[in-house]
């Protein structure tokens, strides 16, 4: 079995991405995500983290988080999320006790800086965008865009277009 190196930077901020069991479209209604936002309260409130954005797409979602001082463990957290969120969609398991919720593994980036951060976050909000689901980032309702549009962090028409700094940018 492979060994997965992850960054251990107690304390340290995170961009991910989560995709679906083969891109099957499971966040589609306000019940599934509903499902994935219980299952996240349950987990902060175990093992606390903060969530700086983050968008819930039909196959696949993108976060920022940051860890508290001294802990590196974003991999248990996610394991627990997912774990919380399959049982609460998947009732059957298969043979080797599995839910066909989420692929096994997710993609992480340490935030480097500002800048990253900053990227990062305009990556997440112009999602839905991007991938056709809406045709603005405030016309998506599974996302953290509004509430950062609304602490004036981004102007009225931002994402019509795809900004220049995240064109290259592939997270998914």
């Amino acid at each position: 079995m492979s060994r997965y190196r992850r960054p251990e930077i107690p304390g340290g901020v995170f961009f991910f991405t989560v995709v679906t069991c083969n891109r099957r479209p499971v966040f589609t209604t306000d019940e599934a995500v509903n499902a994935l936002r219980a299952a996240f309260r349950r987990v902060r409130h175990a093992r606390p983290f903060a969530i700086d954005a983050m968008v819930v797409l039909p196959d696949h979602l993108h976060c920022i988080w940051r860890l508290p001082e001294g802990d590196s463990d974003f991999s248990g957290r996610w394991r627990e999320i997912k774990k919380a969120t399959s049982r609460a969609l998947a009732p059957q398991s298969n043979a080797r006790k599995e839910r066909s919720i989420w692929q096994r593994r997710f993609w992480d980036h340490a935030i480097r800086d500002e800048t990253d951060w900053q990227h990062h976050l305009d990556y997440i909000h112009y999602n839905p965008v991007k991938h056709g689901h809406a045709e603005r980032p405030d016309a998506w309702p599974w996302s953290s865009f509004r509430r950062w549009q609304e602490r004036g962090a981004y102007p009225h028409d931002w994402g019509r277009t795809e900004p220049a700094e995240i064109a290259d940018m592939d997270c998914e």
